[in-house]
């Protein structure tokens, strides 16, 4: 039974190594710094911003104050906020900042795809989709470095048709909540877009500070994406289908982290149940092309929408059953091994996941902006945070999960992140 219970483990490991050991490969290329690929010819195009914004009255003058102060010519930049099922004054006090408000209310379909959907509707009818020649999206609570317009557009004249761009955080210091999706994020922007860009992969566009041209728009016959992570839908249908994401690492947005432990369990649970969704509706299809076309961008995206989480918790749920059954059989050996498993199996996820951290915090210090000690108290509680995923897991799989309003308030610059002002 001892010698069943260390190949078990091993196996499970072994999987998980097979899985995601690629992901090193990222981190060397990610370590290797590269100037970014030259333009040479730069067209100045016409963009549209969407921002869909539920009850965000507090926060929504930051991104358009933030938009105002790009270095790209505004009279090629409209702005238009969808005010979504709003009870306060978001839209008025959007309004009162120069931007278009397209005024939602729809109690039955709730989420950020169908708001996108609704304004690209009502912006076909007036003035047709091609008016604009790409389309941006951003969360109201983001604020933007003034030169994130520029960059992309960049990026879009090299020919992506789809873009990502840099995630940081507005509030990095502030818990070690807030520090493990900053720290997070910034690994994804710099270890995975950002290595897969390099490598001349598809990248993957995150929640929040991504362009979709708009032939694609049209292509899709507007915003076609309604799970609970529509980004991750969005992202893993155009893979399938053949289109490469790019990555502009000069376009950077601040974001605002869930700060309390309820707040952040209810974004992350959805988070969880839509990758399970968008794994059912789209894993076959990126079976298909991994197997069958031999794209290495869909196996990727697997990986991204797969389950590790489950994998982990089936170590634990083995483990775990061997110590009862050896309790109960009083064998000794049989619960020390299963221990010994239990034990071997959260150790190298933690430092796995710690030295992971250590590289962006390392590789990215310039752009974290909090003191040195909570740096590394935060670095240390960043596996800890990772690890919550895993009873989110469990959770994800029976219950319902539905749309739940995050409330933000912090207003700031992003000078004032940085510490300029």
């Amino acid at each position: 039974m001892n010698r069943m219970i260390e190949w078990v483990n091993f196996l499970l490991l072994a999987f998980f190594s097979l899985c995601y050991g690629y992901q090193l490969i990222y981190l060397l290329v990610g370590m290797v710094k590269r100037k970014p690929k030259e333009t040479k010819t730069i067209h100045m195009h016409r963009f549209a911003i969407l921002i869909p914004a539920r009850n965000e009255g507090a926060v929504i003058e930051g991104i358009l104050s933030s938009i105002e102060c790009q270095d790209y010519p505004s009279d090629l930049i409209d702005v238009y906020v969808i005010a979504d099922n709003c009870t306060d004054d978001t839209g008025i006090r959007a309004r009162e900042r120069g931007a278009q408000v397209i005024v939602r209310n729809n109690c039955s379909q709730i989420g950020k795809g169908y708001a996108l959907d609704y304004a690209l509707k009502r912006i076909e009818r007036k003035m047709g989709l091609e008016y604009y020649d790409a389309y941006m999206v951003f969360d109201a609570d983001n604020v933007l470095d003034k030169g994130y317009v520029t960059a992309m557009n960049r990026t879009f004249c090299q020919g992506y048709n789809i873009i990502t761009s840099y995630r940081n955080s507005k509030n990095y210091g502030e818990n070690w909540i807030t520090a493990g999706y900053s720290l997070w994020f910034m690994r994804e922007s710099r270890f995975l877009n950002g290595a897969r860009m390099k490598l001349n992969t598809s990248c993957a566009i995150s929640g929040t500070g991504f362009l979709v041209a708009s032939q694609i728009i049209r292509e899709d016959g507007g915003w076609k994406y309604n799970l609970l992570t529509e980004d991750i839908e969005f992202t893993t249908d155009h893979i399938i289908r053949g289109d490469k994401i790019g990555y502009c690492q000069d376009a950077v947005l601040y974001d605002e982290q869930p700060s309390t432990f309820r707040d952040s369990w209810n974004q992350r649970l959805r988070w969880t149940k839509g990758f399970y969704q968008v794994f059912a509706h789209y894993g076959k299809g990126l079976v298909r092309g991994m197997v069958r076309e031999h794209r290495f961008q869909c196996y990727d995206m697997l990986m991204v929408i797969a389950p590790a989480t489950l994998i982990t918790l089936a170590s634990l749920i083995f483990n775990t059953s061997c110590v009862a059954a050896g309790m109960i059989a009083h064998s000794f050996s049989m619960v020390e091994s299963a221990l010994f498993g239990v034990g071997g199996c959260l150790f190298s996820i933690y430092f796995t996941l710690l030295f992971f951290g250590l590289c962006t915090l390392v590789s990215e210090r310039k752009q974290i902006h909090c003191s040195k000690v909570r740096q590394v108290l935060y670095l240390l509680m960043f596996p800890v945070f990772i690890f919550t995923y895993i009873p989110m897991a469990v959770a994800a799989l029976f219950q319902k999960v539905t749309w739940k309003n995050i409330p933000h308030s912090i207003l700031c610059t992003p000078d004032q992140i940085c510490g300029k002002e």
